[in-house]
Order: structure tokens, then sequence, then C-alpha cells
């Protein structure tokens, strides 16, 4: 897993904790790489899971909050980032199925050696889209914070629901999002 998405999370740990609680929780960890992340540097998914499970056990928030809150915190990176990539898409429907095939790619510019979950993007209708996540990580719910800040971002008034194809292991959800 890129570099970046740990920053990111130490960064939301710190803005939404504290600096104390983030250096705390990195080295009660024990983590492999000392918790000394780089943008590009890529490291085991494992140890995030780790952080966010002692982020859950300090602050007794439940782990599927903690990662969809960090999904909402990675779309604002992603926006502070890309601003004119959001403005071309114009709207959450229009982004989730550009996913995979525009969204990605720029992914890939920065960090070639992304390994990135996979979107499957079906407009059922004018007002639904059916949208699946496939990855073996699990980390669905930091998928649906991603689709949520969309939303909110764009001003839209839209539901999501979703049902998990994995038997639980939230490495295959697929997310229905129905436009009022």
């Amino acid at each position: 897993m890129k570099g970046m998405v740990f920053t990111e999370l130490i960064e939301m740990i710190e803005a939404r904790f504290s600096l104390e609680l983030a250096e705390s929780i990195i080295e009660a960890c024990a983590l492999p790489s000392g918790g000394a992340y780089t943008a590009i540097g890529t490291y085991d998914h494992a140890e995030l899971v780790a952080i966010v499970v002692e982020l859950a056990e300090r602050t007794g928030a439940e782990i599927p909050q903690l990662i969809h809150a960090f999904g909402g915190h990675l779309f604002a990176t992603f926006l502070k980032d890309r601003p004119a990539l959001f403005a071309q898409m114009g709207g959450t429907f229009a982004l989730l199925e550009h996913l995979d095939g525009t969204v990605h790619v720029e992914v890939r510019k920065l960090y070639p050696d992304a390994e990135l979950p996979r979107f499957h993007a079906e407009r059922r209708s004018p007002t639904h889209l059916a949208l699946t996540y496939t990855s073996e990580r699990g980390f669905a719910d930091l998928a649906h914070g991603l689709i949520d800040a969309s939303i909110a971002h764009y001003h839209e008034p839209i539901t999501v629901t979703s049902e998990d194809l994995s038997a639980g292991r939230r490495a295959h959800v697929r997310f229905d999002l129905h436009h009022a």
C-alpha cells in the first residue's frame, strides 16, 4: 500500500485527535516500518490495519466508522491535489463511473506501482448507479467514506445502500446510489 495513504491516516489522527495520540499509537503498534512513512514508499497494509485497530481501542470508536471517516479525509486530500479533475466530473455519478478509467489513471501517474481497488460502475437508470468495489484488502468502508464525501462535495441528494458480497470480509461490496 502506498505511503501516501499512511501519511494521510496519521495526519487525520493528528487533526481529529492529537499529535500525541498519533505518536503513541505508532509506538504501541511496533510497526515493521517504525511508522516512518514516505508518500512514495510502499508498506504492508497490515500496518494500516494495526494503526486503525489501536486507534479504535483508544478512542472507543468503531473500526468501520474510523475507516469511513478516513475515506472522507482522503477525498478532501484528493480534491485539494486535483481540483480540476473533480470540477471536470461535475457530479458523483460521473466521478464514480470514471474511477477506474480516469481517476485511477491519474493516481497511477503519481504512483505507478499502486495496488488500487477495482470499481465497476453500472448505470441502471438515470437516478440509480450500482458501484461494485473489489479488493482483497477489504476496505469497503473507506470506499463508502469516499462516496459519501463526493456526495457532500457535489451537494447531491443521493442515498447509498451497500451489500457485502464477500461473506463479511468487505472485499467485494456493491453500493447502490439513488439520486432523488
